[in-house]
């Protein structure tokens, strides 16, 4: 059997009694590094789970499936993936391959980002669609997330920004050679976020009389969601751009209407009641 395996949010100890037991039996584990990345390293699942792990990068998990479920007819195989294992499309791409092969698979789920947001205190049920924010380059600046934005505000609905990874991508110079040569790890931030949604309005300005949101719109970032470290803060759009909340895995939610309860909560995460009820009113 094949099972995709999820991990949770923080810690090596956040994978599910029902996970760690597969993983303990079988014959191959695979850990994929690239649509996610846990606070702690490879190493330090080894050694809680008693096993080696075999790193599953973007080649291997977009180019390489056959490698993952060879002998999965006959063995179990695992893949370990942060999060649940339908965060991502790619992890829904490699059960269709599965099945298309004749191999069963099963799922076992666990905590993601989708579901954890709510730590900040926004109510799941008032989130409208899920968008990711991309890095830019000096020849490829796509914006087409803020029609989405400006839906879900429309309908006063919050807005989970999924912000960029990259990991182990090809340089522009390697791509013409045999050998493969990569860039550095870059994990987007709430602050590099911030810019580059304020940078689109001001492109926007002379087309639009309304925007979906302004400098002064209320946001609340996220870091490291279910780790020990977690932080959040809750501001104005601009000031979040001059945010620094650490280490990677960020995460930056617009809001949308907010409910008296979610404003007394989001409370803690602001430098001041008064200042977050007069942002909410403005926003």
């Amino acid at each position: 059997m094949f099972f995709i395996i999820g991990l949770g949010l923080g810690e090596a100890e956040d994978i599910t009694v029902k996970g760690l037991e597969i993983v303990k039996k079988a014959e191959r584990v695979y850990l994929e590094v690239y649509t996610s990345i846990l606070t702690v390293g490879k190493e330090a699942l080894e050694q809680f789970y008693g096993r080696n792990l075999i790193i599953a990068d973007r080649d291997l998990v977009e180019q390489g499936a056959h490698e993952i479920l060879q002998d999965a007819n006959s063995k179990d195989i695992a893949l370990l993936v942060v999060g649940d294992p339908f965060g991502a499309t790619t992890h829904t791409d490699l059960v269709l391959r599965a099945r298309e092969a004749g191999i069963t698979c099963k799922i076992i789920h666990n905590a993601s980002i989708l579901n954890a947001v709510g730590c900040c205190g926004l109510q799941l049920y008032s989130f409208g669609e899920t968008v990711s924010i991309p890095y830019w380059s000096e020849s490829w600046q796509p914006d087409s997330f803020y029609d989405k934005i400006a839906g879900n505000r429309r309908r006063g609905l919050h807005t989970l920004c999924l912000l960029d990874i990259r990991v182990k991508e090809p340089t522009l110079e390697s791509l013409t050679k045999k050998r493969k040569e990569y860039q550095p790890p870059r994990f987007m931030s709430v602050s590099e976020a911030a810019g580059q949604l304020l940078e689109i309005i001001s492109r926007r300005h002379r087309d639009h009389k309304e925007f979906a949101y302004t400098g002064t719109t209320l946001c609340v970032g996220v870091a490291r969601v279910g780790s020990d470290t977690q932080q959040i803060l809750a501001c104005t759009l601009q000031e979040m751009k001059d945010a620094d909340l650490g280490p990677p895995l960020h995460s930056l939610i617009i809001a949308g209407h907010l409910h008296p309860l979610e404003v007394e909560y989001l409370t803690q995460f602001s430098e001041s009641k008064e200042k977050l009820l007069q942002i909410a009113k403005t926003s």
